[in-house]
């Protein structure tokens, strides 16, 4: 990728750190420690990929002149409920990792009870956040495109894809096939595909659909929007399995070998690393032509897509 992009991607990284620190909560109080490690949590660094998603899609459906503020409050709650699910998933009865984004983790500096209430406190504060960006409209499955009932449907989404029926639903399926290997093959791949789709997947497909619905987009638009979605959040988790592998600590901020640890399987050990390699460029070449034939081309989200699979942390 070239310096133009990088330089843009960290210039959009930035104006949403500063739209993050806008929604923090006051360190104050009796619940004082944990809105701290809720704040050291949430400003931990990171690509800020799913509020960006959510912003560079509300643009193509709104246009580049429309009011943005009209999305930061699902961009703020998106980024609490994608880090509250790393401060849990951290945790030592789960990946029980001490460093994440190249820092101790939230449980390693507050404790172990303190940063599952921070998890706690983040996701219940995304939803608060959300719900006073929406207050007009209805659900997602009647929404059809008109302003009077976008906002509930965002809101609809937003919770959906992060409950049992999406990223926590994908969690769950990700621990009871943890050291699985009474699994037959054919199985623990469609397992695989489950847990890649929906525990990583889910909250991306809710942020290229959140931001749709806000830009104004049609049903069917937003359906493909959550198609592209899907191919880009399950090749960023290939992508991450083979980071895994290949990379080092330094370099992801993060340990490595992770999966070989915890005995996860992962698109590399069920198929090979050729194999995962090509699913990544596929899945993600098959995004952009959906991207295409909306109307897209080349947009940042092309460029965007095209990082996620080059990308080296």
């Amino acid at each position: 990728m070239g310096n133009d992009f990088n330089k843009r991607l960290a210039d959009k990284a930035a104006h949403i750190e500063d739209i993050l620190k806008a929604f923090l909560p006051k360190e104050e109080g009796y619940a004082r420690t944990v809105i701290e490690a809720m704040n050291y949590s949430l400003l931990a660094g990171g690509k800020r990929l799913r509020p960006m998603m959510i912003l560079e899609a509300y643009k193509l459906f709104a246009g580049n002149d429309a009011d943005e503020k009209v999305v930061y409050p699902f961009m703020a709650a998106m980024e609490m409920i994608h880090t509250y699910s790393l401060v849990h998933d951290d945790l030592p009865a789960m990946d029980n990792d001490e460093y994440r984004r190249g820092r101790k983790t939230t449980h390693a500096v507050y404790g172990a009870g303190m940063a599952t209430l921070a998890g706690d406190g983040l996701l219940n504060l995304a939803y608060e956040t959300a719900i006073n960006g929406a207050m007009r409209g209805t659900t997602l499955s009647d929404y059809d495109g008109d302003n009077s009932n976008r906002y509930l449907a965002a809101l609809d989404i937003l919770a959906g894809k992060a409950g049992i029926y999406g990223m926590v639903g994908g969690q769950c399926a990700d621990i009871c096939a943890e050291n699985a290997t009474e699994i037959p093959e054919d199985e623990m791949k469609d397992t695989l595909h489950y847990i890649d789709e929906n525990k990583t997947g889910a909250l991306i497909e809710a942020s290229l659909m959140t931001g749709a619905v806000l830009g104004g987009a049609s049903a069917q638009q937003v359906s493909m929007m959550e198609k592209i979605g899907s191919n880009v959040g399950i090749a960023f988790q290939i992508q991450d399995d083979i980071l895994d592998i290949t990379s080092t600590s330094e370099v992801l901020g993060k340990p490595i070998g992770s999966d070989e640890k915890n005995g996860k399987s992962t698109y590399v050990s069920l198929y090979g690393m050729d194999n995962a390699r090509d699913s990544v460029k596929k899945l993600s070449e098959e995004a952009t032509d959906i991207l295409d034939g909306l109307g897209f081309e080349n947009s940042f989200l092309h460029e965007l897509f095209n990082y996620l699979i080059y990308r080296e942390k």
